[in-house]
């Protein structure tokens, strides 16, 4: 297997891109699902390692893509995407290697269960051979409403909060500050059919969010900065992951 080959699994493979003709096809596919009008780029892209998910039985066709920064130690996370819109001074002492995941996007047309798993895969295949402790990035709803949500953010507040000593602080001009805001209790049916999909993954891992949601206009999103600590994974689920994986 190639250095560049994440996994393998079925019809499909994860790899990292290797060329500026592998980068281009992943903006193209994320502008398809973000449904942006021009091409979806930053200056993030050229720092970042992009993993393509490709469909093997369609001529290598790419079905989903996220990128990822590594960062050696908390001292960084001021470089990452999430601290333009997060005040992350406090992870700043997390003592070892971490990972930011971005962008994530699957083909709108595709909805096959086999290209989550997989991209989970090669996220655990990176994540050991890199010793990454902590994988964080910003989880999106889509919309810039809260109102559909609010079992969800519920949920957050009174379940998925981030431990004190992590917890990110308000940085953003616009944002929904749920934890304050909301008295409710969740209606866990509810809340889980209005979780996003990577951020309810995110969260069977022990992951953890910030106290607020930033609106993101440009984006048209509602997101929430999400951090999981990798030794905190529970047994069962790392398992699973790394069965994934292997």
């Amino acid at each position: 297997m190639s250095d560049a080959v994440l996994l393998s699994k079925g019809r499909y493979r994860a790899r990292l891109a290797a060329s500026p003709g592998d980068l281009l096809l992943a903006q193209q596919l994320r502008t398809l699902a973000f449904g942006t009008r021009d091409l979806d780029q930053d200056r993030f892209d050229t720092i970042c390692e992009h993993v393509l998910i490709e469909d093997m039985s369609e001529n290598g066709s790419l079905v989903c893509c996220f990128r990822m920064l590594i960062m050696q130690r908390g001292k960084e996370i001021g470089d990452s995407y999430s601290a333009q819109f997060y005040d992350l001074s406090a992870l700043q002492d997390f003592n070892g290697p971490m990972v930011e995941m971005g962008r994530f996007c699957l083909h709108p047309d595709r909805h096959d269960p086999d290209i989550l798993r997989l991209a989970w895969g090669a996220m655990t295949a990176f994540v050991d051979r890199n010793g990454i402790e902590l994988l964080f990035g910003c989880s999106s709803f889509a919309g810039t409403e809260t109102d559909m949500y609010l079992d969800a953010f519920a949920m957050l507040k009174h379940r998925h909060l981030a431990p004190k000593r992590w917890l990110p602080r308000v940085k953003a001009p616009d944002v929904f500050r749920f934890a304050a805001r909301l008295r409710r209790k969740p209606d866990a049916k509810k809340a889980m059919l209005r979780m996003p999909p990577l951020l309810r993954t995110y969260l069977m891992m022990g992951g953890w969010v910030s106290d607020h949601a930033v609106v993101d206009r440009q984006m048209n999103t509602l997101h929430v900065f999400t951090g999981v600590e990798i030794g905190a994974i529970p047994a069962a689920r790392k398992r699973l992951l790394r069965a994934v994986a292997g």
